[in-house]
């Protein structure tokens, strides 16, 4: 099976962008991660595709799959890949974009100097909806959020560290570190990712702040392991500062990828806006086996 493809990249998490606006490739969960695949394929974090809107008021649908091959609710930084696509692509002539994903609408805002601004809704803070399982544990208190404990046991050594469960229509569990550089993203990054009291799994997000308006940001993707930048996770790690009483409403979030800009006025109802590059990196075809 022989595809077109775009690969993009927003703050260094980079996507394969598939065109399914005519017609259905009707990929299976192997072939996605072959695409994804950095030595047999094209090599990405994630998998994006465009389909035709699926109702009414809407623009587009946003589906995305993991480089793992599963399907995921919502991609921050892909949002902004995927307006960026559809607009220069010729697909839309509209600033502001009105996408369907698994989690639901949001709406990204195309500027003029190539970076997005992503509406990516109100967070959902509500452990059980996250979903995380806080049964039998005993949080603590800071500012007006909690933090959780979770266990960790890597089989040699155990460890209990403090988490924020934050879900930006995906599921986050965000702590605060001393140094990103030291943090112990690839030991404990695994061990939260696919954490019992997680039922989905997680991204796990270590976040080191700098003063009340920068952070820097670590994050271990789920299905993907640790990447350059994560967007949701850069919303999810500010709205936890913010919680805590350590962040004001607008947050500069350094990732190893590039710059973010996250602003939330801290209610519950608050949406989060998301602001960062999305850029084009190169365009080709690839010959997929059907069968893997």
């Amino acid at each position: 099976m022989q595809i077109r493809f775009t690969k993009m990249q927003g703050a260094g998490n980079d996507f394969v962008v598939l065109d399914e606006t005519q017609g259905r490739l009707g990929l299976s969960a192997a072939q996605y991660r072959y695409l994804a695949n950095r030595h047999f394929g094209v090599g990405a974090d994630q998998i994006l595709t465009v389909r035709p809107a699926p109702a009414e008021g809407l623009d587009f649908e946003y589906v995305i799959h993991n480089a793992d091959g599963g399907e995921v609710e919502q991609c921050g930084n892909g949002a902004r890949c995927f307006a960026r696509y559809v607009h220069d692509k010729g697909l839309t002539d509209k600033r502001v974009i009105k996408v369907q994903t698994l989690s639901g609408v949001i709406a990204p805002e195309i500027h003029g100097n190539g970076r997005v601004t992503v509406d990516m809704g109100a967070p959902e803070l509500n452990p059980a909806k996250v979903p995380f399982n806080s049964e039998s544990l005993q949080p603590e208190l800071l500012g007006s959020a909690q933090k959780w404990p979770l266990a960790l046991d890597d089989g040699a050594q155990a460890a209990t560290v403090w988490i924020a469960p934050v879900s930006m229509g995906n599921p986050h569990a965000v702590q605060t570190v001393e140094d990103v550089n030291t943090a112990p993203v690839e030991l404990h990054g695994p061990l939260i990712e696919r954490h019992a009291r997680f039922p989905q799994r997680v991204n796990a997000g270590f976040m080191q702040i700098i003063n009340r308006g920068e952070v820097k940001l670590r994050v271990y993707e789920r299905g993907a392991g640790e990447t350059l930048a994560c967007g949701t996770g850069a919303c999810a790690a500010v709205v936890a500062g913010i919680g805590w009483g350590l962040l004001d409403s607008r947050v500069d979030v350094h990732t190893r990828g590039g710059l973010l800009t996250i602003e939330w006025a801290g209610g519950a109802q608050d949406r989060v806006r998301m602001t960062g590059p999305a850029e084009f990196v190169f365009e080709g075809q690839i010959d997929i086996p059907e069968t893997l």
